[in-house]
C-alpha cells in the first residue's frame, strides 16, 4: 500500500505501534513529521519523503512482529 496522506501514515502508525506494545515487541520511533513544507505542492516535496520513510518504518515494524 502506498502511502499518500498524513491521517493515513498516523494511522498505521498508531496501529503498528499498539499491536507491538500488545506483542512485547520494542520498535524505533517512527520518523518525525516534516515542519518545513511552504505548502505550494512542490515537486519533491517533504512529505513525499515523509511518505516513503513511513513506508521504510512499516515495513521494518511488520518484520519485527512476524519474527
Amino acid at each position: 500500500m502506498e502511502i499518500t496522506d498524513r491521517e493515513t501514515a498516523l494511522s498505521l502508525i498508531q496501529w503498528l505501534q499498539q499491536r507491538a506494545a500488545r506483542a512485547g515487541v520494542e520498535l524505533r520511533e517512527p520518523p518525525p513529521e516534516p515542519t518545513s513544507c511552504c505548502g505550494r505542492g512542490c515537486n519533491g516535496c517533504v512529505w513525499e519523503g515523509y511518505y516513503g520513510a513511513v513506508q521504510y518504518w512499516i515495513e521494518e515494524a511488520e518484520l519485527a512482529l512476524a519474527a
